[in-house]
């Protein structure tokens, strides 16, 4: 009889064990691709936002405010996972030199029991950026 115990024990400690493997994978997995997005997402942005006009007249390097955001919601929607529920913070965005400081706030949910099921929050990351945009200048 103390056998079958140990056995059970060992079964149910197992099948802990995969599911806590199989949760710090999902969060590993969520933060880094937040960050990459993150990442990529801002540095495309900050290019889309580059003030040309400004550039021509006087050679100073400046983004529009305005389109930065636009951009940066646009790409960020079109490769974030729907799995996730996500709150973006732009905190401050300098048009010259540009500069932007931005968080992402993601809320993991879980799902049990199909479409309609019971959703359990299982925890919240946060990604945070602050990028300047560099440029090759040579003062001739």
């Amino acid at each position: 009889m103390k056998e079958s115990f140990w056995a059970v024990l060992i079964f149910i400690l197992g099948i802990a064990s995969i599911f806590l493997i199989y949760y710090f994978q999902t969060v590993t997995n969520t933060s880094e691709h937040n960050y990459e997005l993150l990442r990529e997402t801002t540095e495309a942005a900050m290019f889309d936002a580059l003030d040309l006009a400004a550039y021509r007249k006087d050679e100073t390097i400046r983004i529009d405010q305005e389109r930065f955001v636009d951009s940066f919601i646009r790409r960020f929607a079109q490769d974030a996972t729907l799995a996730h529920e996500y709150t973006i913070s732009i905190y401050d965005v300098h048009e010259e030199p540009p500069k932007v400081s931005i968080k992402i706030d993601t809320l993991n949910v879980a799902t049990f029991g199909g479409l309609r099921g019971d959703q359990y929050y299982v925890g919240n990351l946060t990604n945070k950026i602050d990028a300047i945009l560099e440029t090759k200048y040579t003062s001739d």
